[in-house]
C-alpha cells in the first residue's frame, strides 16, 4: 500500500518546482520504465501492480490498480510508475548537427523532439532556459524513452551559439531559402523557434543561413506548420544530404 506521504511527494512530482526540489522524475508505462532502467538514470523507487521487474526487492513495490490510480500522471495507468533521480546536467562539445530550440513552450512538442532526435541520430539537443522541462511527465511520456539516448543541455542559447562560431547556424524561417533545394552540411546548429512567435530576435541576428520548408497547397492559407513536424521534415533533409 502506498503511503499518504508517498502519494503526496509523487504527485507534486507532476510541477516543476518539486521536481527541482526533490531531484526526481516520473516514468510511466512498462516499455519506457524498462528503457530507463537500462540507462544512466538512476531508479529510486518502481510502484507496480505487476511482478514483471528484475529489480532489487529494496526498489520495487506491489500496489494495487487503485494506488496507482492515485499517484499517476496519466487517466489510464499503465501498470507501472517510477521514479528516477534527475541527474545533473553535464557540457559537452557539439558534434555533427546539433538541434537547438528556442522557447518551445509545449511538453509534447519537446517529447516528440527529442524522439526525432533519436531517430535520427542527433546526439545533442540544446534548450533555452525558457523551453518546456524535459522531465515534464508530459515530455517523458512523448519521447517514448528516447531521453534516454539523447543529451539534453539548458543553456543560454545565444551564448551557446556565440561559443561555436565554426559551425554554421541555420534557422527555420517562413521566409527561409527552400529546404530542398539548399546544399547542406553534415555538421551545424539547427535553431527551432517558439509555437507562436518562431525564432527570437536575440537568436535571429546570429542566425548564419534562414532555411524554410515551402507550402505547396493552391490556397497557401496554411499559417505555419507544427514546430516538431517541421523538425522532422528539416532533419530528414540534413540527414538525406
Amino acid at each position: 500500500m502506498v503511503s499518504k506521504s508517498q502519494i503526496k511527494l509523487i504527485r507534486s512530482l507532476g510541477q516543476k518546482k518539486y521536481r527541482l526540489k526533490n531531484a526526481m522524475f516520473i516514468v510511466e508505462g512498462e516499455k519506457s520504465i524498462r528503457e530507463f532502467l537500462s540507462s544512466r538514470f538512476v531508479l529510486e523507487k518502481l510502484y507496480t501492480t505487476e511482478d514483471c521487474f528484475e529489480i532489487a526487492a529494496s526498489k520495487i513495490e506491489i500496489i494495487s490498480e487503485a494506488d496507482l490510480k492515485k499517484i499517476s500522471q496519466l487517466k489510464t495507468p499503465q501498470i507501472a510508475l517510477a521514479v528516477f533521480k534527475i541527474p545533473k546536467q553535464e557540457s559537452f562539445r557539439p558534434q555533427g548537427l546539433v538541434v537547438a530550440l528556442d522557447g518551445v513552450r509545449d511538453p509534447g512538442n519537446l517529447g516528440t523532439i527529442i524522439r526525432l532526435c533519436d531517430w535520427f541520430g542527433i546526439q545533442n539537443l540544446i534548450c533555452s532556459s525558457d523551453t518546456a522541462d524535459i522531465f515534464n511527465p508530459k515530455v517523458v511520456q512523448a519521447s517514448m524513452g528516447s531521453l534516454t539516448r539523447v543529451e539534453v543541455v539548458y543553456s543560454d542559447l545565444a551564448e551557446f551559439i556565440k561559443n561555436t562560431d565554426k559551425l554554421p547556424v541555420f534557422g527555420a524561417f517562413m521566409e527561409g531559402e527552400n529546404i530542398y533545394t539548399k546544399t547542406l552540411p553534415a555538421e551545424g546548429i539547427l535553431v527551432m523557434g517558439n509555437e507562436a512567435n518562431g525564432i527570437s530576435e536575440k537568436i535571429e541576428k546570429l542566425i548564419t543561413q534562414k532555411i524554410g520548408i515551402p507550402r505547396f497547397g493552391d490556397t497557401n492559407q496554411t499559417e505555419s506548420l507544427n514546430v516538431a513536424t517541421a523538425t522532422a521534415i528539416l532533419l530528414s533533409e540534413f540527414k538525406r544530404r
